[in-house]
């Protein structure tokens, strides 16, 4: 064969191998992005995401077939998605399946609450409204599970504390807290739709940082933010059909702002290979998880927070009852960040104290080391490193030269290493601590570490957890009814409800629901016996529905009185316990020589004995 032949044979051969593969690449692509817009298209990401939803929660119930669509709805689309009021475990498990459904498709829970406020003062929180990404949304009438003394249902509690469901919305951290208190729900992976508004910087947004205003700049939706439905009566044994919608419309248009910011409002985007869902969503909100928000006045007449729903007093002017915005002039805010101080100096001066002999004692802060010398009960040995010789026998030397308190601390967080924005963390917390007994609170700074702020963040939502576990293992709840010191009554909460109806709607309503209403306040107020006034149904409408509750004992105090039971061991074993879960949580990188799960257990042993009698404070 001559030269020319043989190199045209060997063009075409690369030719072809070249239009060959180009073919192949183009079916590959061409059949990746039918099966994004069909059906089938749910069945890989369902997979993965059942079994990342398994690792993280096991008492999940993962749907065997997925929804028909992964298409998102646009902002309209959800809002006439019907909301369904859930007040019985029953109703929430026929709903859950559902729930789970689409979740496993977008782990995404648009989520909101609503509560009362009656001169200022807020009630627990009466309503949870939680929606997905296809509008289906559930109002959880709270307060009634807990009046009626039943659990919440398992489900509820679980997908809200689960780290793989993102909830989102305006004000869901500062919500999260005010569940805790009020119900003992631990809410983890929030993010503050705010945030990601700021982070979308060609988004223009004229009328400030609310959710009415992030949908009209946004979505273009107009919300109804009337007094008389943000302030409305939402302890009401049944909530009207304008109450439902608004409080509905606060959670599917959450949902929708979510993924309209990240960019995804039209089509959805298939994961990367080896990739779930969440990871893809949560790696679009990096450094925004479970951050309280913390903004500027927007120079709008609004502030960045977001202002606490409030009711209007039926007794007196709404001036006088409503919870009102503070004047940002007055009210001078932290610029925008994560919301923690960091220190302005550092923790460790690294000074050193040595007996008269010369014995190093331990390390300790400038401040404290200049006090010897003022004294005149130490004199400077060094400066560089600064070392003070006592000039008195101290009362306590260490047990051994490889002592945690004699080593250099680095002012660095003990997590990543950063050195600047710094706070100081308590391994064990102090709810548990301040009760411990004093032989177990003498040099405790060993549970005193740094962390930057976003790790001092994180691990508070690792210590929500394990806090939680503790409250169910000890029957020692957070927040809700044996853990509060004042407890809702039911029959003064009746009254007060029934007075503030025929205070407020008297005029429009039915004389048999008028007379239900005034024999309530009759029987409570004058056995039955006598009229009811215009001055006693004023009584009525301010009545206060909270009760002492005797048996109330703070979850700490009730953590540690279950291991003091054991004696030491037990304490140390809880102290152990808090420890080791810091590290395990955090795996942290730069812990200071010596830091030890078990730190002077050894030594509290042999001082004191296994037989201590535990005095808890």
């Amino acid at each position: 064969m001559s030269k020319p032949s043989t190199f045209t044979a060997a063009l075409a051969t690369m030719l072809g191998a070249t239009l060959g593969g180009l073919f192949l690449w183009r079916s590959i692509r061409t059949q990746k992005r039918k099966a994004l817009k069909g059906p089938a298209s749910a069945e890989p990401v369902q997979a993965q995401l059942e079994a990342d939803v398994t690792l993280s929660q096991p008492a999940r119930r993962e749907p065997s077939t997925p929804p028909q669509t992964q298409k998102l709805l646009r902002a309209h689309s959800l809002l006439e998605v019907p909301p369904v009021i859930v007040s019985s475990s029953e109703e929430w498990e026929t709903l859950w399946p559902d729930f789970q459904k689409d979740l496993s498709v977008y782990p995404v829970l648009g989520l909101d609450c609503e509560w009362v406020s009656v001169k200022g003062k807020a009630s627990a929180v009466s309503l949870l409204q939680l929606a997905t990404f296809s509008g289906r949304c559930v109002l959880v009438r709270l307060l009634m599970f807990r009046n009626a003394q039943l659990p919440l249902p398992e489900g509820l509690v679980g997908v809200l504390s689960d780290p793989r469901v993102l909830k989102v919305g305006v004000g869901c951290y500062e919500d999260g807290k005010r569940l805790a208190h009020d119900h003992g729900l631990t809410l983890s992976c929030t993010v503050d739709l705010r945030y990601l508004a700021f982070r979308q910087r060609q988004a223009v947004l004229n009328n400030g940082l609310r959710l009415k205003s992030l949908a009209a700049d946004l979505l273009n939706v107009t919300l109804d933010k009337s007094l008389e439905l943000r302030c409305g009566d939402w302890e009401a044994d049944v909530l009207s059909r304008e109450q439902m919608a608004y409080a509905a419309h606060d959670a599917q248009l959450s949902v929708a702002l979510f993924f309209h910011l990240l960019g995804m409002n039209t089509e959805p985007r298939l994961p990367a290979e080896g990739e779930s869902v969440f990871v893809q969503l949560a790696s679009c909100c990096q450094g925004l998880v479970d951050v309280p928000f913390r903004g500027r006045y927007n120079g709008e007449g609004e502030e960045g927070e977001r202002p606490r729903r409030s009711r209007k007093s039926t007794v007196e002017s709404p001036e006088s009852g409503d919870q009102q915005v503070p004047d940002p002039r007055r009210n001078k805010r932290k610029p925008l960040g994560v919301g923690y101080s960091a220190r302005k100096s550092p923790l460790y001066d690294n000074c050193f104290l040595h007996a008269p002999d010369g014995q190093p004692l331990c390390t300790c802060d400038k401040k404290k080391a200049n006090w010897y010398l003022e004294k005149g009960i130490g004199e400077l040995v060094s400066e560089d490193p600064f070392v003070v010789q006592l000039l008195f026998e101290p009362s306590g030397r260490p047990d051994s030269q490889k002592d945690y308190y004699l080593t250099a601390k680095e002012n660095v967080c003990v997590v990543c290493g950063k050195a600047d924005s710094y706070i100081r963390k308590n391994i064990v917390p102090h709810e548990y601590r301040r009760h411990f007994p004093a032989e177990m609170k003498d040099h405790n700074s060993h549970d005193i570490l740094l962390l930057c702020t976003s790790c001092h963040a994180a691990s508070n939502v690792h210590d929500g957890v394990l806090k939680q576990r503790l409250a169910e293992e000890h029957s020692a709840p957070q927040g809700c009814e044996e853990g509060i010191r004042l407890l809702e009554d039911a029959d003064r909460r009746r009254v007060r409800s029934a007075a503030r109806a025929l205070l407020s709607a008297s005029a429009g309503m039915p004389q048999s629901r008028k007379e239900e209403l005034l024999s309530v306040i009759q029987s409570f107020f004058c056995n039955g016996q006598q009229e009811v006034t215009q001055d006693m149904l004023q009584n009525a409408a301010a009545l206060e529905t909270r009760i002492l509750n005797e048996s109330y004992v703070p979850h700490g105090l009730k953590v540690v009185q279950a291991h003091a039971v054991r004696g030491l061991r037990g304490l140390m074993e809880l102290e152990r316990c808090w420890r080791q879960h810091f590290l395990t949580s955090m795996q942290p990188r730069h812990l200071p020589p010596l830091w030890s799960v078990n730190h002077n257990h050894d030594k509290y042993l042999r001082k004191y004995g296994e037989d201590l009698q535990i005095q808890l404070n």
